[in-house]
């Protein structure tokens, strides 16, 4: 079923009005409308694999193209990352070339965040070695390095590839890595497990010439789960588990969510996928997105835009007819999630036995600790475990004997099964640290805030958990606008003619969960505005005040939603 860019181009339809054309292959052809149109079909970033290996490596860093530098190597996985020192009023000022250091953050590939303690000690030994022990569990389930050398990507690719892991397309304008509930196959609970549609997609696209030249990134999550633990309404593409009542168990479909500067949460198409056609389906929508998304604008080249002009009658029409050749039947919604989709804490498995959902601060953690994770587990008689969409980690398998004893152990490590209200329901992006297009540091400011709410809420009986999402810069790759406390980064007047860190604040955001229905974006207020060091001081307010003002179990996102503009300063 796949095309070539030329294919297209023989179906290109009927002329479009005398409007400017979006770049849709199979309305406009297939000419770039853009630079980077014209480098990826040039030679697409797939190709630089060879020349990172035989040629970067060996000659370093300034022997680069540039192109390849700043375009093909986001395929394989790899960022130039900020250099140290610039602050964040020169992040829009100046070029991607003054921005960026001679090192690379690398992002390694863990579809469905299924690991095993063998990978997961190639993962810390390849960050300890080449890395500098960094290591950032993702709110994609990824696992992030930095300061890696493009001198060392080849050999830190052989052990990678020899446990079953790899950077393919990991960034870059393809089809990213595929959220999958952290509890597939494995939860008592769980009406279907997705690991084989997960691998059935794996192994037959990633790394698809076909599918590697997208208008831009292309997101997919599936779960099985009824907490619905993938964030299913921001991606791209997204299957969750429902109940027919004729037809069985299988996946409701979504499509079009995006968060970014242009927030859209994504839609049903009305239809149920039975769980051997997820393969073909979710072909069918990234081939509708490579060939009808817009390519002219890339501020305008996601998915949802697609969808917001068409609808879903629309996008449905075209899958099945031109896609699948066949109609879907008609399915239900899934039910609303009545449990927790971070899976903090100890729970059955359906064998008898017992996972734990841990967390670290903010997905903070080292090569050093993921090493002596995978021996503790392995200690405890577990050798598996899963990454999670929320910056957190599932440990599988763990006897009923162990569990305390393991929990105990964990906590050295700074991973709580049973953290505090904000320890859990916080995440940060990279933030300034290592990010070119951060404005402000999060990492650092959101476990400060953490802690300082730790010691100030104590004692205090908060009825729900809160989230705290800190991002620094307008892209919410921390998904700010689907948090309950949403923070982004920018500037502030520091009251002495010159600036500080800060954030403009969303508030009472979120996705269907078991303290609401359905998925809705935060609001935003004209002038809410916290610096970095007063954020625990605000944080602390607002919850103090949605305590004292909350009526007949109201949660925080209903209160912030009616609430006066005064009571939210």
């Amino acid at each position: 079923m796949s095309q070539n860019p030329s294919d297209v181009a023989a179906l290109v339809r009927e002329p479009r009005p005398e409007t400017r054309p979006h770049g849709q292959w199979k309305i406009d052809g297939t000419a770039p409308l853009n630079a980077n149109e014209v480098w990826k079909q040039e030679d697409g970033g797939l190709a630089v694999r060879e020349r990172i290996e035989t040629i970067y490596s060996r000659q370093g860093f300034d022997s680069i193209d540039g192109t390849d530098l700043h375009g093909r190597f986001r395929w394989w996985g790899l960022y130039t990352q900020r250099k140290p020192g610039i602050d964040g009023g020169k992040t829009a000022t100046l070029e991607p070339h003054e921005l960026e250091d001679k090192f690379f953050m690398m992002r390694i590939r863990i579809d469905g965040g299924q690991l095993t303690t063998e990978q997961l000690r190639v993962i810390g030994t390849i960050s300890t070695t080449f890395a500098r022990d960094s290591a950032d569990l993702t709110d994609r389930q990824n696992v992030q390095l930095h300061w890696v050398r493009v001198e060392d990507v080849p050999e830190i690719w052989r052990r990678l590839e020899a446990v079953g892991l790899g950077t393919t397309e990991a960034c870059g304008d393809v089809p990213r890595v595929v959220l999958g509930s952290p509890v597939a196959g494995i939860a008592a609970d769980e009406l279907i497990d997705p690991t084989d549609a997960i691998a059935e997609i794996t192994a037959k696209y990633i790394g698809d010439p076909e599918l590697a030249n997208l208008p831009r990134k292309f997101k997919t999550a599936i779960t099985g789960h009824p907490s619905q633990d993938v964030v299913h309404e921001i991606n791209d593409v997204g299957f969750v588990a429902v109940e027919h009542p004729e037809l069985g168990i299988g996946y409701d479909l979504w499509v079009g969510g995006g968060l970014s500067t242009a927030p859209r949460l994504g839609e049903r198409l009305g239809v149920f996928v039975a769980p051997d056609a997820v393969a073909d389906v979710w072909y069918g929508v990234t081939a509708i997105f490579r060939d009808y998304g817009y390519r002219r604008l890339r501020a305008k080249a996601r998915l949802k835009f697609l969808l917001a002009d068409w609808g879903p009658a629309k996008f449905r029409d075209i899958l099945e007819t031109e896609y699948l050749g066949r109609a879907l039947p008609d399915g239900p919604p899934a039910p609303t999630p009545t449990t927790p989709g971070d899976h903090v804490g100890v729970h059955p498995q359906r064998d008898g036995r017992f996972y734990i959902g841990v967390t670290p601060v903010v997905g903070r953690v080292s090569g050093t600790i993921l090493t002596r994770l995978a021996d503790l587990l392995e200690q405890h008689g577990s050798t598996r475990l899963r990454t999670t969409p929320h910056q957190k980690l599932v440990v599988l398998d763990v006897p009923e004997e162990n569990v305390e004893p393991l929990i105990t152990a964990l906590d050295e490590l700074g991973l709580s099964a049973r953290p505090s209200l904000f320890r859990r329901s916080t995440i940060a992006c990279t933030g300034l640290e290592f990010c070119k297009l951060a404005i402000v540091e999060t990492k650092q400011a959101a476990t400060a805030a953490v802690l300082e709410l730790e010691k100030r809420l104590a004692g205090i009986d908060v009825p729900q958990a809160i989230s705290l999402h800190v991002n620094g810069c307008p892209n919410s790759c921390a998904r700010i606008q689907t948090a309950d406390i949403g923070l982004k980064g920018q500037l502030l007047p520091d009251g002495k003619g010159g600036q500080e860190p800060g954030f403009q604040v969303h508030l009472g955001g979120g996705l269907a969960s078991q303290d609401r229905n359905e998925a809705g974006l935060g609001r935003t207020i004209r002038g809410l505005k916290v610096t970095a060091a007063n954020l625990p001081d605000y944080v602390e307010r607002l919850v103090l005040r949605f305590l004292e003002d909350r009526e007949n179990g109201e949660t925080f996102a209903s209160w912030a939603h009616r609430a006066e503009e005064g009571a939210l300063q």
